[in-house]
């Protein structure tokens, strides 16, 4: 449908209220900043849609959205677990990485920042006359008032087949940089022939209603693979395996090295991978680059968003990438 009118669009602290709205329906507008952009267009549409709302409405959801969000700020305490989940001195080198039992935050603002669903600049932004970039634990900062995502609470798991959640369906779509999760109608699963991408559409599961939609970066268009694959596993804290030769001729190579588990692992806090060999939705190092900057052949989101994702679907669901 048509984006949401530009005029219809709020700003201040309806602005915050609606992006935290948005975000703790699993509507994800991408970082609350108080700017609506393009992806808070798109959860509003996905919101309208759900709804049963015009595409162009904003005016249901931010009366939705000021119900739900009276105080779109709240005051955090830093933890005291930063001590473990912080480290300034994180090396960038892979060989270095591999030598490391953690990818940590490397800083308490960075560490704070994700754990409230925005960036630095905007908790610089919320607190003037604070030393953003040099908090300590037990300092207290305003943040955007969402539920927090505790990195430090994350344990190595992996998720089983879910008999509601494995049933869905999940569409990646790389026009507009969004992934939308439906409830679906099981039909027999049909793959995309990898070898010829050029085969005839895959017949597409009914789509009887969206659960949710999360911003996202592709991968590279080479490196893309359309078609409907199956969600074969996900591991929280997953350790990654960096081969130069692979990333960079397509060849496995033997003198791989094992980048350890993180928050600003290259995956992020997670890895879904897909029955297609090394494609996947996980999470990032970086999410204010979400939806600008192309990964290799994956599908990132966020890490608060990307940690949501087992709650919503399962191993056996289907993904179809277009």
């Amino acid at each position: 449908g048509p984006l949401p009118a530009a005029e219809g669009k709020p700003t201040g602290d309806d602005a915050v209220r609606l992006q935290i709205f948005l975000d703790q329906n699993h509507f994800g507008p991408g970082i609350v900043d108080g700017k609506p952009g393009r992806f808070t267009e798109l959860a509003v549409l996905a919101w309208n849609e759900v709804n049963g709302h015009p595409s162009d409405d904003w005016h249901a959801v931010m009366e939705a959205a000021r119900k739900a969000v009276p105080n779109p700020f709240a005051t955090a305490v830093v933890p005291d677990s930063v001590k473990d989940w912080v480290d300034p001195g994180l090396p960038t080198s892979r060989s270095e990485q591999a030598k490391k039992k953690r990818m940590s935050y490397r800083s308490i603002a960075e560490f704070m920042s994700e754990r409230y669903h925005c960036d630095v600049p905007y908790l610089v932004a919320l607190n003037p006359g604070k030393k953003i970039y040099s908090l300590k634990a037990r300092d207290s900062i305003v943040v955007p008032n969402v539920t927090p995502f505790h990195a430090e609470a994350l344990v190595e798991t992996k998720f089983e087949p879910d008999p509601t959640l494995s049933a869905r369906h999940v569409v990646v779509d790389t026009k507009i940089n969004q992934v939308r999760i439906f409830e679906a109608t099981p039909v027999a699963l049909v793959v995309a022939d990898p070898d010829n991408p050029n085969a005839a559409p895959v017949p597409r599961r009914g789509n009887k209603g969206l659960v949710a939609s999360f911003p996202i970066t592709p991968g590279k268009p080479q490196f893309i693979r359309f078609g409907t694959w199956e969600l074969k596993n996900m591991v929280v804290l997953p350790w990654w395996r960096y081969d130069e030769s692979l990333l960079k001729t397509g060849k496995r190579s033997s003198n791989a090295l094992m980048i350890p588990a993180g928050p600003n692992s290259p995956v992020g806090v997670i890895w879904c991978g897909t029955s297609r060999s090394g494609i996947g939705m996980h999470g990032t190092s970086d999410p204010e680059t979400i939806g600008r900057a192309r990964s290799a052949g994956c599908i990132r989101l966020a890490n608060w968003d990307a940690i949501r994702l087992p709650n919503i679907v399962r191993p056996g669901s289907t993904v179809e990438i277009r």
